[in-house]
């Protein structure tokens, strides 16, 4: 029993061999998650239409992830004009993040990864600050291990084709 749950914990955390981090020109995991309204997304879905980027955040409401998805917010427009969906992932529930894209006007969806799979996915820790893009051919484009706040969305932006 006691391994088990040690396993399952591991794999949780990504800590299982083979749970590195993606690199750049990989293809991109067939992952989905449930948004804010209760709809699947499946990121797979965009390939050949558009690229994703999908940034992490620890919890929604908070400081510093108000001023992270506020920043994507406001440059949502251009993350389009440049081809790029984008989307926020954290651990809370659909609900927390309905209320929470409400209350910020946030205008992308949020995406609910409560047990940290997608993030693990792409060898992320669950919880922590991480960005991933996947070009429109599904394939890895940028990894961002550790993300910033307050400059993050517009810093991406600029360093995306």
């Amino acid at each position: 029993m006691k391994v088990s749950v040690c396993l399952s914990a591991m794999l949780c955390c990504g800590m299982l061999i083979g749970a590195e981090v993606l690199k750049v020109g990989d293809a991109a995991p067939d992952v989905s998650a449930i948004d804010e309204a209760g709809n699947a997304v499946k990121l797979a879905s965009f390939k050949g239409k558009n690229g994703v980027v999908v940034f992490f955040y620890p919890k929604a409401d908070t400081p510093g992830c108000t001023k992270e998805s506020c920043g994507f917010r406001d440059e949502s427009a251009a993350y389009t004009a440049k081809g790029y969906v984008v989307f926020g992932a954290s651990r809370d529930t659909p609900e927390a993040q309905k209320a929470f894209k409400e209350k910020f006007k946030l205008n992308y969806s949020l995406l609910s990864d409560p047990k940290g799979e997608m993030a693990t996915a792409f060898g992320f820790k669950p919880g922590a600050r991480s960005t991933i893009v996947i070009d429109k051919d599904g394939k890895v484009e940028k990894v961002i291990e550790k993300a910033g706040t307050e400059t993050h969305a517009k810093e991406l932006l600029g360093e995306l084709k």
